[in-house]
């Protein structure tokens, strides 16, 4: 059996070879595919022993740690779903998701801000378990494969968090279809088995453990893995580690720039380097260019097909500009009008539909919200407007709701909003994302008071502060006479984005 039981599989060719380099130590350790199977194993027996089985999860809140593939690796041994939660959220937050998911165990670092975060799931009665306590009992564990029959390709493999425009998070199910599907767009991608990845996206999202990470290690690649994003550490890993490809968000890009170590960094190894979540600028495009010699490609995903959806060339980086490129291989894509359903013409806005064996398979434990999101046909409704140009390239033009993206992280006003509504003396409020040099987008927050009330502004964003995490909380707020409404009585956040501007 080798469905969910990759790295037996990749072992069997060459289990010397490279899989990981830990560079979260101060001398990076490398780590074979022999080893990495072995702590698999180990683990999955570990859990096991805990009673974890097919079916279950297996929770994980932590840094970027190489624990994390282990435990992805186990729970697919086991049949069991991997679901790493988002330490950047807010204690209660990530409570609210843990409950959800009604983990078996839920392994938790001791790093940033996890140990607080751990305090409240704790406090809360998750089966909460310190992840190097965790680590030290499977490493003294006996050696041995372990493996579950029962796992087929649509068994989930990993549940993922993804948000939706009514700013409720839902756990996308990853199943192991959609893990090796993803890997053959990764290829399509111009992702090589030779190659030697930097990641710093974290792996609680679809870009840090199926962008290049997964796929690479089941096409017997190497990745470089830090805990944490340091800009003059990622210069000096990307020349010491002869790093091939590494990709991250225009943001992080622009900070690399910045850096001390940026003037005598040596990026003459990289084939090339993939921004995602925003276009990237062609100034920044040129100046890697010219002082670098560094090449870019762009890239576009999202949790529930996987991030190597669409893929622009290097060729086409300056010249389809703002572009995400063109469907990877074995991905259907098509724009159609919102309101009729029909096809959009060439240069026409109309929603992107896509459709392929990289789709999840619904949403854990939310019926309704899988059949919303898919129609007949498997067609899945991305919820983004975007237009297709007469050679086939495609631009995402807006939400087709009100969702934005600072610094990478996707921010749904509705739920900001109905946190300011706690604040007593709020009768109307509205937020929405507005441009911004460093972040990409950032909040602005518009607030009508009661009548005979009065609001404070710093009192709004303090109250934000303590429930929501900071990307969510609005770069502004402003308490305004009214809103500007339309005939239906709606508010026009067209008009609100104009007056933050």
């Amino acid at each position: 059996m080798y469905v969910g039981d990759y790295l037996a599989r990749r072992c069997s060719y060459d289990p010397n070879a490279v899989a990981l380099v830990d560079a979260g130590v101060p001398d990076p350790v490398p780590i074979t595919y022999g080893e990495l199977n072995d702590g698999a194993d180990r683990a999955a027996g570990w859990l096991r022993d805990r009673g974890v089985g097919p079916g279950d999860r297996v929770g994980y809140l932590g840094m970027d740690r190489i624990e994390a593939y282990t435990l992805f690796f186990a729970s697919g041994k086991l049949g069991a779903m991997f679901a790493p939660l988002n330490w950047r959220l807010h204690p209660r937050e990530v409570g609210d998701l843990a409950a959800r998911l009604e983990p078996s165990v839920l392994l938790c670092d001791d790093a940033g801000p996890v140990p607080a975060i751990t305090a409240h799931l704790a406090d809360a009665g998750a089966p909460v378990v310190g992840l190097d306590e965790a680590a030290a009992a499977w490493a003294a564990r006996p050696a041995g494969p372990v493996t579950e029959d029962s796992v087929t390709e649509e068994t989930t493999a990993c549940l993922l968090f993804t948000g939706g425009t009514t700013g409720t998070p839902k756990a996308a199910q990853i199943s192991h279809r959609q893990v090796v599907w993803n890997t053959m767009n990764a290829l399509q991608a111009d992702v090589l088995p030779t190659d030697r990845f930097l990641n710093i996206f974290p792996l609680f999202h679809t870009g840090g453990l199926f962008s290049f990470s997964v796929p690479l290690l089941l096409m017997g690649g190497s990745v470089v893995q830090p805990r944490s994003f340091d800009a003059d550490q990622v210069l000096d890993l990307i020349q010491s580690q002869a790093v091939t490809t590494f990709a991250a968000v225009p943001t992080v890009f622009q900070m690399l720039t910045d850096a001390s170590g940026w003037e005598r960094a040596d990026l003459s190894g990289l084939r090339y380097c993939l921004s995602g979540g925003a276009p990237m600028p062609v100034p920044l495009i040129r100046r890697y260019l010219d002082e670098k010699g560094v090449v870019f490609r762009q890239g576009f995903g999202m949790t529930e097909f996987g991030p190597d959806v669409f893929s622009l060339s290097s060729e086409d980086a300056v010249r389809k500009a703002g572009s995400i490129g063109k469907p990877n291989f074995f991905v259907d894509a098509r724009v159609v009008s919102p309101e009729t359903g029909e096809q959009a013409p060439a240069g026409v806005v109309g929603e992107l539909l896509l459709r392929g064996p990289s789709a999840t398979t619904g949403y854990y434990r939310d019926p309704e919200a899988t059949a919303a999101a898919f129609e007949e046909g498997g067609w899945f409704h991305t919820g983004d407007l975007a237009r297709i140009d007469e050679e086939g390239y495609c631009f995402i033009v807006d939400r087709l709701k009100d969702m934005f993206v600072s610094g990478g992280e996707n921010v749904y006003p509705a739920e900001i909003e109905a946190a300011i509504h706690e604040v007593p003396g709020v009768a109307m409020c509205a937020v929405v994302g507005v441009p911004d040099e460093r972040w990409g987008e950032v909040g602005a927050a518009f607030v009508v008071a009661a009548p005979g009330a009065e609001v404070d502004e710093e009192a709004v964003a303090e109250h934000l502060r303590g429930r929501l995490a900071k990307f969510k909380v609005p770069r502004t707020v402003q308490v305004v006479d009214e809103l500007p409404v339309s005939g239906a009585g709606k508010i026009q956040k067209s008009a609100l984005k104009e007056m933050a501007r």
